[in-house]
């Protein structure tokens, strides 16, 4: 065994994943590359070829480097468990009014998961993904920190990795800005990965239209739906939309209603079908509740801990104190009002560019 250790790559074919396993290789680890199946196509309702993380170029491009460099790369199917579980979550939390984000469901329950049982399996002591991100150990803990590149920083999307996972994950891209990264592709001597466009899709949602998607997975969702009301907030009604999950909260665009001036979704209301709209205006709030809370940087956060917290991967953050419900969630205040709290979404509190920590933003936000 390499004197490193031994080590597993999730491997999706792109460029930021190779170049982590070539990194680690060229370091001295011992590499083993792993591609995970996660979806397909066919089973979407879509017609169209599969692109993404989950075709079969991609697994061709991730073990033709893997070959290129000597380490063994394995592929591994894990359509059933992200199905049940991301796939459903996803569907749910529309039907229940929410804004869903699934990549960081993936990441806390499934992607680790399953890297960590086969790194067991295989006698790997560390995984390691492409996420520009840092992990470092400090009293006791391992925290997760924003990558240097402020452009491609994912830290946003790891705030439900815990202990035991941090622990045994390598991120080796976080110091690296992409630009360096595309280079480092051209040194290894992939000229075509160095060029090889990003995707920001969401995996198993065929051209990015997850209403089709939603009329594809629940039969008859649109004729349950279709005419439900829109409303101001003080009730009246305004017009009839097509069903509340199709609309999420700060949408603007395909409102389909005329007012002469901009309005929004401002709440959605499942349970009588309801679409609320009001103006910019409205979507400007100063507080919020977070619940499934999971803490990295500490063990636990005093009453009242100030905090950047950041409600959307872009968000810059806004600074806010954090104080304890009795029922266990958590309620932020912010300093100034903030735009577009939509229920579904995390929350990510960062002290400097620490995780402290994070969680879901509750439907039921002030």
């Amino acid at each position: 065994m390499s004197r490193k250790g031994k080590v597993l790559v999730a491997m999706s074919g792109g460029i930021d994943s190779t170049v982590t396993a070539l990194l680690l290789h060229q370091q001295g680890y011992e590499v083993v590359g792993i591609t995970m199946k996660t979806w397909d196509y066919a089973t979407s309702g879509s017609s169209r070829k599969e692109t993404g993380c989950c075709n079969l170029d991609s697994f061709n491009d991730a073990r033709a480097a893997a070959v290129q460099h000597g380490f063994p790369h394995f592929v591994l199917d894990i359509r059933d468990e992200f199905g049940d579980f991301v796939i459903n979550n996803f569907v749910e939390e529309y039907l229940a009014g929410r804004t869903p984000n699934p990549c960081v469901l993936c990441n806390t329950h499934i992607k680790w998961r399953a890297l960590l049982k086969r790194a067991d399996a295989m006698g790997c002591s560390h995984i390691a993904t492409g996420h520009y991100a840092n992990i470092r150990q400090e009293n006791g803990r391992h925290i997760v920190s924003k990558g240097v590149d402020g452009n491609k920083d994912q830290s946003y999307v790891l705030w439900g990795l815990q202990q035991d996972v941090l622990s045994r994950t390598l991120l080796p891209l976080g110091n690296y800005r992409k630009p360096e990264i595309r280079q480092m592709a051209l040194d290894f001597g992939y000229p075509e990965l160095a060029k090889k466009s990003e995707s920001y899709e969401i995996c198993f949602v065929p051209d990015n239209n997850y209403r089709n998607f939603l009329k594809h997975k629940v039969e008859g969702l649109e004729d349950r739906v279709n005419g439900g009301n829109f409303v101001l907030k003080d009730g009246t009604v305004v017009g009839q939309h097509r069903g509340y999950p199709f609309y999420t909260v700060g949408q603007r665009k395909g409102l389909e209603v005329a007012f002469g001036k901009p309005v929004y979704v401002t709440a959605i209301i499942p349970e009588t079908n309801t679409v609320v709209l009001g103006e910019e205006e409205d979507l400007h709030k100063t507080h919020m509740r977070v619940i499934q809370l999971n803490l990295i940087k500490y063990p636990a956060i005093s009453d009242g801990m100030e905090a950047m917290t950041k409600i959307r991967y872009r968000d810059p953050g806004a600074l806010s104190n954090i104080y304890h419900e009795a029922d266990g969630s958590l309620k932020i205040s912010f300093y100034e009002p903030v735009k577009g709290i939509a229920p579904g979404q995390s929350a990510v509190f960062y002290e400097g560019d620490d995780v402290i920590g994070g969680g879901i933003i509750n439907p039921l936000t002030p």
